[in-house]
Formats: C-alpha cells, sequence, structure tokens
C-alpha cells in the first residue's frame, strides 16, 4: 500500500461558549515537522497533542490549526487591550495604504486571543471532546493521503514496469555487441602482428586476455540484478504498510544497476536504452518524495 503525504482534514468541536474548529494540512518532508497553533487556554495539552500527530501522521510537514468562535454561552470575557491596540494599529494602517474606510474595531475582536476567557485551563470533559475532535480530523488526513497514495501507485507501477519492458530490449543486442567487439580487438591484433618483424605476439595468450577482457564487459549479474530490484520494489509497494523510505533505498540499488549497465555498454543502442531507464527511475524518485 502506497500513502501519500499530502492530505487534509477538518473538524470541529462545540465546547461551552466558544466552537473549535480543527484542521491539518500535511505535506513532504523527510522528518515530522510539525507546527501548533493552539487557543493559549489548552497549551498545556500540546505535548498529548504532538503525540497523537505522532502517531497518526508519522512523518511530513504538517501544519496544525485550532481556531475558536466564541458564543458567548454563560462565560466571562475580558479584552487583551494591548494585542487589540496592535491590530487595531496595523490595520488602520494597511486601511491608509488601500484608502479605504471599512470599520476597524469588528475585524479586531475577531482576531486571535483578543478576546481572552476568565478560565485559564481546559476541563477534562471538554478535553474529551476536543481530543475525539482532533483523532477524527487526523483520520480525515490519513484517508485523504490513502486516495492520493492510490494515484502515486498507479504511476510508480507504470514507471517500474517501463524500466522492466527497456531491459527486454537490451537482450536482442547482447549476442552482437559481444561479437562485434570481439572482431574489432581481432582485426586490430591481427593488424598490429604484422609490425613486429616476425616476432608475432603469442596468440594463445591474445585469447586469454580477450576472453577475460570480454568477461569484464558482460553486463549478465547486471541485468540480472536489476530485475531483481524491480521485482523487490514491486512485493514493497504492495505490503500492507506503506514503505517509502524503503522503496528509496531499492531505487538507489537499481539506478547502480542502470549505471554499470551503461559503463560497460560500449554500444549506442544500448546506451540509449540506458539513458531512458535513467529518465523512469528520476520520475519513481520525484514521486517517492511524497510517499510516507
Amino acid at each position: 500500500m502506497i500513502r501519500s503525504m499530502t492530505g487534509y482534514g477538518k473538524s470541529q468541536a462545540a465546547l461551552p461558549g466558544r466552537k473549535l474548529t480543527i484542521e491539518i494540512k500535511t505535506l513532504n518532508s523527510k522528518q515530522l515537522d510539525l507546527s501548533l497553533k493552539l487557543p493559549a487556554y489548552f497549551r498545556e495539552k500540546e505535548l498529548v497533542v504532538r503525540t497523537l500527530v505522532n502517531r497518526f501522521l508519522v512523518r511530513g510537514k504538517v501544519d496544525f490549526y485550532v481556531t475558536q468562535e466564541l458564543t458567548g454561552e454563560a462565560l466571562n470575557y475580558s479584552v487583551n487591550h494591548d494585542l487589540a491596540m496592535k491590530y487595531h494599529a496595523g490595520l488602520k494602517l494597511l486601511r491608509k495604504e488601500m484608502r479605504e474606510d471599512t470599520p476597524l474595531l469588528p475585524l479586531v475582536l475577531r482576531m486571535p486571543d483578543v478576546l481572552e476567557s476568565g478560565r485559564d485551563e481546559i476541563s477534562e470533559e471538554d478535553w474529551t471532546a476536543v481530543e475525539t475532535a482532533i483523532i477524527q480530523t487526523l483520520l480525515q488526513v490519513n484517508s485523504y493521503r490513502d486516495e492520493e497514495g492510490k494515484a502515486l501507485e498507479e504511476d510508480l507501477l507504470k514507471h517500474v514496469q517501463t524500466i522492466l519492458q527497456l531491459l527486454d530490449e537490451v537482450d536482442p543486442y547482447e549476442k552482437s555487441r559481444i561479437e562485434e567487439i570481439r572482431q574489432r580487438i581481432s582485426k586490430d591484433f591481427a593488424k598490429l602482428s604484422g609490425d613486429f618483424n616476425g616476432a608475432a605476439p603469442d596468440a594463445n595468450r591474445f585469447e586469454q586476455e580477450l576472453i577475460y577482457y570480454l568477461e569484464k564487459l558482460d553486463i549478465t549479474e547486471e541485468k540480472v540484478r536489476l530485475l531483481k530490484h524491480c521485482q523487490y520494489f514491486l512485493e514493497t509497494m504492495s505490503q500492507e504498510e506503506t514503505q517509502g523510505k524503503k522503496l528509496g533505498f531499492i531505487t538507489q540499488e537499481m539506478g547502480r544497476e542502470i549505471n554499470t549497465i551503461g559503463s560497460k555498454a560500449n554500444h549506442a543502442a544500448i546506451q540509449k536504452i540506458v539513458v531512458q531507464m535513467k529518465d523512469e527511475l528520476e520520475k519513481i524518485k520525484e514521486q517517492l518524495n511524497n510517499i510516507l
């Protein structure tokens, strides 16, 4: 199963005197990069929130917002005067630059933390409702990630299958490639032998060296290993748990074999196929950046 690191979720929790909106957005990142914005009165629960996010989302760049809408039900509120004045000054300057005459007080009162509750901490009953909403939002994010992952899986499958098809296209050139190299070297050897004034080189030794050289150019092992790596990649994709990092390691091994085939090929048609393989592999690597 492939799960994307791109996700989104949103839910709400109704509490006495306020309505909370939990919103989570995620993007790709090598580690868990969590940005939390919580109302001041339950920041004591920040560690709990971080633990929940880590358990459900594992990694990625996570923007976690909790905003509140005050309903005024049986709660006393005070105005954070200093903060309100800062907001007002900023909005006043913006209004002047934009040449608008919009009333500022309603805007100021809606800004974060301008109205403060007389209650400094959240009750356990209220926190239970908030925690339930947070978990619901995290599940929405993972559901979104799963849907995105299906599209990524189809794309990865297409690129790996293309590499396997290209690998099959190498076979027709394999036998002729070795024979062409043998003939070219033998021709050069025969030409060189005529320049030794009767002291011709040892033909048997030449044949031994030629065989050794041709064995060095053989790409059979690389082709077999690349095939195995591609198969292992597909097997890993089908596992129940998403394996983004593991797939990344496999692509590194695939790249090594493709590069070795290219360096040993000494054949224009095979090297052209190698370039196509590298292009497909780069597309795989780009997609893996967004896989959990």
